[in-house]
């Protein structure tokens, strides 16, 4: 194993951070991707009632762990997992590695709090994970958080302040060792990584030092192409190779979560498919079809890709209706992903009918909400050779106005999203 510490002495004098080749390669096609999907897994499951029952209900961090001993998701299925994943369009999964409860999802050697040592099941899921998505071509993500609620040495922060741990200060460079240790196992014994998410940055104040340059560096040094992203809710840090808006689409901030400016870096929303992330018994509210695809599509719009969480259930299967509404977006990608996949934002601002994407002179009209027959978008009749519905390849009559050209529908569409295809001279 590469030691954390041997390969940061070789990196703490690097003050500026240069993406590899490698790196720019895998940003770009981070970005044609489009659509990922988010897995809120672990004990909090079992409880089910959400990621942050531990803190929510100041749980003593030593009765948590207890949760472990009878800890079996017996349904566990790696193969079926990423098989219902590829069969929704999407490209890769982000999996939750640790969560804030502090326990881990893979065989760490650095703590006996993981699935293999402190549950009966004594089976490494991550590993199992990895191995199937490589073999059905799906990228892997590791969601790792930087706060832990159980760990003795972690410092104290917003959160986790009632789960009984003894020392407020924690023991910061106990921590971070820690953390770093596990995550050189994360990209040297799981094979190819595409992304680390982290999260918790938020949990303390403004001026605390992660010292998150030498941590970006020891990942890039040890997978060059992986990229790292950070829910900080802040313009990305030096090191950082993607953008995150959380429940939100970038430049939006209708949560509450997301107000920083929109970066030159890929950029992903995260969203929930029901109203958690972690698996709640409760919380039967899922999205539409209509309306998940509806946010996929304005994600593409606003050059973003789309990470559609999942809370798997404790006994290791996924929620049968999010099974079935990954189904039905398979479906209407098998139509239309051309017009997502591989594509940028059109040169036509997202509009209260919809957005637009491109790829090359191919630019794609999604019309998700127009009360009318006719629609005007601003691009001059001398700029297009053609224009026709995607599904069916029948020409759309238009004509020159004063601002562009005005488009000459049938009907008014009641499609979930009506895709028009303008080809454009070159």
């Amino acid at each position: 194993m590469v030691l954390w510490s041997s390969v940061l002495c070789t990196l703490v004098a690097q003050t500026s951070y240069t993406p590899t080749r490698e790196n720019l390669k895998a940003r770009e096609a981070f970005q044609d991707e489009k659509f990922g999907i988010f897995l809120h897994w672990g004990l909090y499951s079992m409880l089910a009632s959400g990621e942050w029952t531990m803190t929510n209900d100041n749980l003593n961090y030593k009765e948590y762990a207890k949760l472990a001993e009878g800890f079996y998701p017996s349904k566990f299925d790696a193969a079926q997992w990423v098989s219902d994943v590829k069969q929704s369009g999407a490209k890769y999964i982000c999996i939750t590695t640790r969560h804030h409860d502090g326990f881990s999802m893979f065989n760490s050697q650095w703590t006996d709090f993981n699935i293999v040592k402190a549950t009966p099941f004594h089976r490494d899921i991550l590993k199992e994970l990895a191995q199937e998505c490589k073999r059905q071509g799906i990228k892997l993500h590791l969601y790792y958080s930087h706060i832990d609620w159980s760990r003795e040495d972690a410092v104290w922060g917003g959160t986790g302040r009632g789960t009984g741990r003894p020392n407020p200060q924690g023991n910061w460079p106990s921590y971070y060792q820690f953390m770093n240790h596990q995550l050189t196992e994360l990209l040297t014994q799981y094979g190819t990584i595409g992304a680390v998410w982290f999260d918790g940055w938020w949990d303390q104040k403004p001026d605390f030092d992660w010292q998150l340059p030498e941590q970006y560096a020891l990942i890039h040094k040890l997978q060059p192409a992986c990229l790292i992203g950070n829910n900080h809710h802040h313009t990305p840090f030096e090191g950082e190779d993607f953008q995150m808006f959380e429940r939100d689409l970038p430049g939006e901030n209708q949560a509450g979560f997301s107000g920083q400016a929109v970066s030159h870096l890929p950029l992903e929303t995260c969203e929930t498919m029901n109203g958690m992330w972690g698996y709640k018994i409760a919380d039967q509210n899922y999205k539409s079809t209509k309306e998940l695809i509806h946010y996929l599509v304005k994600a593409a719009g606003k050059d973003a890709n789309l990470l559609l969480n999942i809370g798997p259930q404790p006994n290791g299967a996924m929620p049968d209706t999010a099974v079935q509404r990954l189904r039905e977006m398979g479906q209407w990608l098998a139509i239309y992903g051309e017009t997502l996949y591989g594509t940028r934002n059109g040169i036509i601002e997202p509009q209260p009918w919809g957005v637009s994407t491109q790829k090359k002179n191919k630019l794609y009209l999604h019309i998700l909400n127009l009360q009318d027959h006719t629609l005007s978008i601003p691009v001059a009749a001398s700029q297009i050779r053609k224009i026709e519905r995607f599904v069916d390849q029948s020409p759309i009559s238009f004509s020159p106005n004063g601002e562009g050209v005005t488009l000459e529908l049938k009907e008014i569409p009641q499609e979930i999203d009506c895709v028009l295809q303008v080809t454009l001279k070159e």
